[in-house]
Formats: C-alpha cells, sequence, structure tokens
C-alpha cells in the first residue's frame, strides 16, 4: 500500500510513500503525517491511497500523527476546488480546513484532577453523614445535583469546602478523584429552555420552503426578510428539522459581535443539548478552538455556529448550511486561499446533500441575480414579526446645520435633542460611526500639511487615550505633535473623527447617560464583547456607540431610536461596490430601531441627503435601490453581470513592482480568450501601505474559473524580481 502525501512546505508538490505495515489499519485520505523531504522531515496530509507505485524506490511514512484521519474527504476535495478556483497552492487550501490550534500540535488537550460518585448515594446514607460531618454532606450534594464527574476545584467551590474534604471522602470509599480529560468550553453557563414561537403566515409559507428543500435539496434559499421579520425562527426551525432527522447543521455569523446573542438564542431553544453545540470564531483562545473542533471532529457536536472559517467545521451528516446576513463583506478571507464562506456553503451543501439558507434584510446583488434567474429559490419575509412598523428615516443635512454647536460639529440638534427625550423615557439610543479611532488626522491650519505614516499613503489616525498617532494599516505609531511637523505653527488640529471623540463629545453634552463604545480598539479582551452587550440587554447602558459590528443582527427591544453620525463614510471611495454597501449598512443599521413594543426613529447625518444609497434606505425601498443599482452594474458588466479577478503586485521598489506589472498585463493579454478584459498595470489606490509599493492588474470576463486558469497559467510563465509579490484575487469584493 503506498500513499500520495502533500507536505506543507515543499512547494506544492504531491510526493509517493510507502505505508508501513504498522499503519495500514489506521491510515487514511485525509490523515496527518510525518515523511522524509530529502534531509528533512515534514509534516503532510496524505490526498490518496494508491495500491501500487510507480517509482521503483519509494520511501516509508516516518510517522502517523493522528488515531483517525483529521481531514474528512470532503472537505479535502473541497480543498483541492478552493485551490484551483481561487488559484492558491494546494497546501495553502488544506491547511486552510485545519485551524492552526489543531494543526501545529501545539495545544494539547487539558487535563484535570475530576471527583464522581462510585455509586448512587441514598436519602439515609446523605441525612447520617449531615449529622456526623456536614461538610462531607455538602460536598456529596453537589455531585448529586451534577449528575457526573466535577473538577475537583469546580466541586470544592460550589460546596463551599476545601479540596480535602473529597480527598476524605475518597478514604471512606464514597468518591473516586481521577485525572481525566477537561474540556474548555468558552460558552459553559446553562441556559433556560425557550420554547418556539408561533409562526405568522409568511413564516409558516416560509417553513414550507425549508422543509422542501431539506427533503430535497439543490436549489439554495436566498431568505429575503426585513429587520425583525423572523428570520432567526426560520434558522432555528430548519435546524429542528435537521436533528429529529438525524442529521447536523451548521451556521455561519459575518461577525464574532453576533455570536453571544446567537449561541445564547440557539443553547435556549436547544436547552436539551446545550452540550452538542459547538463554537468556533477567532475571539476563542488556541486551547478553546483546539478543544470545540476535536467536539466536532468526534461527532459530539450536532450543531456548529461560528464565522467565516467555520464553513470547515468537520461535521459528518450535513442536514443545513444557514449563512445569516448573507450579504456581508467579512465572509471573505483578505489572505490566500481568498474564498468566500457564503459561496463555499452553497458548494458544500451541494456536494455532502445538505438544504442551504441565504438569509439577509440586504442581499447582495449576486444572490438576488441568482434568486431572480431561478438559480436561487427566494422566500420572502415582507412584514416584522407581529406587524411592526418599521422605524421611520429622518436625514438630516449637515450643510444646513451650524457648525459652531455645542456637540462640536458632530451631533446636529435634531440628533442630540431625541437622544435626551429617549433617555428621558428610559429608552436606549445606538450611534453608529463607521470609523475608529479619535479623529480620522492632524491638520496645520497654516500649510495644510497633514501628519501620514511614512511607510504607507495614508493620514494617521490620532487617539487621544494615548496621545499618540497610528497608522491602522502597518500599526506605525509615534507621538502627537504640539506644532506643524512641517513648518513649526501651532494652529495643528483635529479633522475628522473617530468613535473615541464622539465617545467624548457625548459626556460632554450627556453627563449623567451611561456611555459604552463597541469598536475594535475598545473590545479587545476575549469577553469584551459578551460583556458589554449583556449589560445593554440589561438596561445598564443608556447609549451604545459603535462602528461597523453593531450594525448587523443584534436585538434589543428597548432600542428605539439610532443614529448615524454620518452617512458619507465609504460612499465616496474608489470602488463600483460603495453605493451597495452604503445602502447595506444604512438598512442594517437603521434595523436595530423599533424591534420591540415601541416605535423606532433613525437619524442619518450627511452632507449628500440626495444620494440614491441614502434615498433608498430612507424609504426602505429595497427593490428601488435593486433595479437602479441593476442597471448600473449591467452598463458596465459589472458583477453580476461579469466576473472579474484582481491581481495585486507588491514590493519595495516601485520602478521594478510597475515594471512586474505591465508585463503581467502585456502577457494577460496575449493569452486571453475571447470576451476577457485585461487592464493595464496601474497604482493601487492604496497606492503605499506597510513600506510596499503596489500596483494592480484587472481582469474581466463571464468565467471566473477561466480567469483563475488564466492567472495561474500566466503567472508560471513569468520570473517575478525576488523581491516582487504576487497576490491573485477571484471574485474580489474591494478594490483598494
Amino acid at each position: 500500500m503506498f500513499a500520495r502525501v502533500l507536505p506543507d512546505q515543499a512547494a506544492g508538490r504531491l510526493l509517493d510513500y510507502r505505508i508501513p505495515e504498522s499503519m495500514t489499519s489506521s491510515i487514511g485520505v485525509g490523515s496527518r503525517v510525518r515523511v522524509p523531504v530529502r534531509t528533512r522531515l515534514l509534516t503532510g496530509t496524505v490526498i490518496e491511497i494508491l495500491s501500487s507505485c510507480e517509482y521503483d524506490t519509494v520511501r516509508d511514512i516516518s510517522q502517523l500523527l493522528d488515531e483517525k484521519p483529521m481531514i474528512r474527504p470532503a472537505l479535502l476535495e473541497l480543498a483541492r476546488w478552493m485551490a484551483d478556483y481561487y488559484c492558491c497552492p494546494l497546501e495553502t487550501a488544506v491547511c486552510s480546513v485545519l485551524p492552526v490550534a489543531v494543526r501545529d500540535g501545539r495545544v494539547s488537550v487539558k487535563k484535570q484532577n475530576s471527583v464522581r460518585l462510585i455509586a448512587p448515594i441514598t436519602d439515609e446514607q446523605l441525612e447520617a453523614l449531615s449529622r456526623k460531618a456536614p461538610r462531607q454532606a455538602d460536598a456529596l450534594r453537589v455531585l448529586i445535583k451534577a449528575a457526573g464527574p466535577l473538577p475537583v476545584s469546580t466541586a470544592a467551590d460550589q460546596a463551599g469546602v476545601s479540596d480535602s474534604v473529597y480527598r476524605s471522602l475518597e478514604k471512606n470509599g464514597l468518591v473516586v478523584i481521577e485525572a481525566g480529560v477537561v474540556a474548555r468550553n468558552p460558552y459553559s453557563e446553562r441556559f433556560v429552555a425557550n420554547a418556539e414561537l408561533v409562526l405568522n403566515s409568511e413564516q409558516a409559507e416560509a417553513m414550507v420552503a425549508v422543509r422542501e428543500a431539506m427533503v430535497k435539496p439543490g436549489q439554495p434559499i436566498l431568505l429575503f426578510g426585513v429587520t425583525g421579520s423572523g428570520k432567526t425562527e426560520i434558522y432555528l426551525r430548519a435546524i429542528r428539522e435537521a436533528i429529529n432527522h438525524g442529521r447536523t447543521a451548521l451556521v455561519l455569523v459575518p461577525e464574532i459581535a453576533l455570536t453571544p446573542q446567537t449561541v445564547e438564542r440557539f443553547k435556549s431553544r436547544f436547552a436539551d443539548m446545550q452540550d452538542n453545540i459547538a463554537v468556533l470564531h477567532s475571539h476563542l483562545s488556541e486551547g478553546e478552538r483546539h478543544d470545540e473542533w476535536h467536539k466536532i471532529h468526534d461527532g459530539s457536536a450536532r450543531i456548529v455556529i461560528g464565522a467565516r472559517s467555520s464553513i470547515f467545521a468537520p461535521l459528518e451528516n450535513l442536514g443545513v448550511i444557514i449563512v445569516d446576513e448573507e450579504h456581508e463583506g467579512s465572509y471573505k478571507q483578505d489572505e490566500a486561499p481568498r474564498y468566500n464562506a457564503r459561496d463555499m456553503a452553497v458548494l458544500r451543501a451541494s456536494r455532502e446533500g445538505a438544504a442551504v439558507i441565504l438569509g439577509s434584510a440586504t442581499p447582495c446583488l449576486e444572490s438576488w441575480h441568482n434568486a431572480q434567474t431561478g438559480k436561487y429559490r427566494l422566500v420572502r419575509l415582507n412584514q416584522r414579526v407581529d406587524d411592526k412598523s418599521m422605524p421611520v428615516v429622518r436625514v438630516v443635512d449637515l450643510r444646513r446645520q451650524s457648525r459652531s454647536t455645542p456637540e462640536g460639529g458632530i451631533l446636529a440638534r435634531p440628533l442630540s435633542e431625541a437622544i435626551e427625550g429617549r433617555m428621558a423615557k428610559g429608552e436606549q439610543s445606538i450611534l453608529f460611526l463607521n470609523r475608529r479611532g479619535f479623529c480620522t488626522s492632524m491638520i496645520c491650519e497654516a500649510c495644510g500639511h497633514v501628519c501620514q505614516c511614512p511607510d504607507c499613503s495614508v493620514s494617521l489616525t490620532y487617539h487621544r487615550a494615548a496621545e499618540r498617532l497610528i497608522c491602522h494599516i502597518c500599526g506605525h505609531t509615534r507621538k502627537a505633535p504640539k506644532s506643524c511637523p512641517k513648518c513649526s505653527d501651532p494652529k495643528i488640529r483635529f479633522a475628522g473623527m473617530g468613535t473615541q471623540k464622539v465617545e467624548e463629545v457625548l459626556k460632554k453634552i450627556f453627563p449623567k447617560a451611561r456611555i459604552a463604545r463597541m469598536d475594535a480598539d475598545s473590545m479587545t479582551r476575549k469577553d469584551a464583547y459578551r460583556e458589554t452587550l449583556g449589560a445593554f440587554k440589561e438596561g445598564k447602558i443608556d447609549i451604545l456607540l459603535g462602528t461597523q459590528m453593531i450594525a448587523k443582527g443584534l436585538h434589543f427591544p428597548n432600542v428605539t431610536l439610532v443614529g448615524i453620525i454620518n452617512a458619507d463614510l465609504g460612499l465616496h471611495v474608489p470602488d463600483f461596490r460603495a453605493g451597495e454597501r452604503t445602502f447595506q449598512l444604512l438598512t442594517q443599521v437603521a434595523g436595530r430601531a423599533g424591534r420591540g413594543e415601541m416605535e423606532g426613529e433613525v437619524f442619518v447625518q450627511t452632507f449628500t441627503p440626495f444620494s440614491p444609497s441614502i434615498q433608498f434606505a430612507r424609504h426602505h425601498d429595497f427593490q428601488g435601490f435593486m433595479e437602479q443599482e441593476m442597471e448600473f452594474r449591467e452598463k458596465f458588466g459589472y458583477p453580476p453581470f461579469g466576473k472579474m479577478a484582481m491581481i495585486t503586485l507588491r514590493g519595495t521598489v516601485r520602478e521594478r513592482v510597475e515594471f512586474s506589472a505591465q508585463t503581467l498585463s502585456r502577457k494577460l493579454k496575449a493569452a486571453a480568450l475571447e470576451g476577457m478584459t485585461i487592464g493595464e498595470g496601474v497604482p493601487a489606490p492604496l497606492e503605499k501601505a506597510k513600506t510596499y509599493h503596489r500596483f494592480q492588474v484587472s481582469m474581466r470576463g463571464n468565467s471566473s474559473m477561466l480567469l483563475s486558469r488564466l492567472a495561474k497559467e500566466t503567472l508560471q510563465t513569468l520570473t517575478m524580481p525576488e523581491d516582487v509579490f504576487v497576490a491573485v484575487d477571484i471574485d474580489p469584493l474591494h478594490l483598494m
């Protein structure tokens, strides 16, 4: 028997090895092994089992790393497809299927002394012990209630006794203390059971479509439901259908901020199987990620909830994959393999015979087009649950507002007065700003100099707490100057705004308000998301200020006001998707208001009030926006009416990068098929980042796979300078 192995560091070469007789019964496709490559031992993955080998001399596999294969054959095939489609090395795609915490072997299981009852304790025994040794009786009651083993330290804490009490019980033959594996559970709290809600007529119709898809999978469901229409209830019932038929379920969420609320809702609904729910996202510790993944791999987990990379969770017998907020850009991976988890969900469901539900109040144009052309089945939820009205959206034209207000020009008078009114009634407000940091930049009023990063073509961001300027691309930092670095004039001021500055202004205007800020800078601690959202849910926060992470999926019935501080951010950038992203963001943020018994109100502050994205969002007119945007996309051949790829070249010597980009462009044009359009080698919109100069070559055509193959074959014929790096992005979401 022989094995074809993909070593992790062998430039994508597949090598054949003999399987030692001692390994034949346990090795298989997806097994991780150690193999000799020249003079080194490398870790690799078994890609194929062979009955014969064409080579005369074949070396043996040195070591089998795991008792059973770590990568399921179906996921290995998915990785092979991904390498081909997204134009990346096969080993890169295979490595992405296994979390680092599992792959590199640095993290192992956690062992701890646990205590359990040897035999059931009768009431008579417990009563007798209570009279003679009340502390021992208390210790036993904890174990009786637990109905299973507990870590000794946990049991002692719950009983209010020392560890020695359990050792005494062990001597008396009532308990046994033994070393065992302890799971690191990131969500160990127990939730009270939550009953199913009564479906309205639209939800009932949606469930008919879901059941049909689960019986006869093949056509993805696009669940288009306005904010607050009860999409999550459909997800929960779809999962119950899968579980009742002995299958498993995978739920993808776009932001880590969604996870605590999502986990609570799912564990409450599936209270009978809370230990069979696994959670995967980047804010878990390595140990937690290791244990949650193994919980899925060994079949203990039946439901998986997680962010983008959870699409590779090793679930077997998949019944349904749910992609919540399917339009979200965070489903697209920035590094190779640059996959889109939404598209991978559709592919995986198709290959494994599972239903797939893509849910959103603002579907992306590609999914909407697929629904309009019959590739997806469109299921609508047009009304909010209990016929609640959509929030009233008021557009505040900042051009007409006084810039000398006590709010410092950040909050216009209508918005600040509305917040004051909500606080007086004990209601909560959410303020949204799609930017982090105290201010955007520091600018000199005398000479116009803007403090810029020496290594990136962007201005530095001022952070008030640290009194420093920081580059949010490369991390370069320096002390904030007291005068202009160029002309030495002291008239250097802050231009723009960020969440820290808005927070400071809010504290001045509303000194009695309880204010919390939720952005990437303030949410660095592991449990910060959960704690902040928990406090907001309990009414301990009056105003929640945040960036993109508060825009989607959060459900707080006492929120009656949402303020969008500057709707223009992100609208005026060199990217054909800018209008779509702005419309989606405004609609999603507005959807956080009025989800309870009280009506909601939204204030949108903008310098461009008549922008189509803002006006369509104001009127909750998704159909109108889609029609206009589709017309624009079709006119210029943008997705979904054409396919795109973007090749980005970067290096420290600008001339070398520019020459390489132009050479690549010429080669691509010479090899391009009919219907393909290849762009020139031009500077990227973000021309310099982290000391690297960046150039781009765009590719347009009718098939992403053909664009990928053209890029791969052309790059293989070119010898790039060693200091020029190339990244190929198929179906790019951002063009910066």
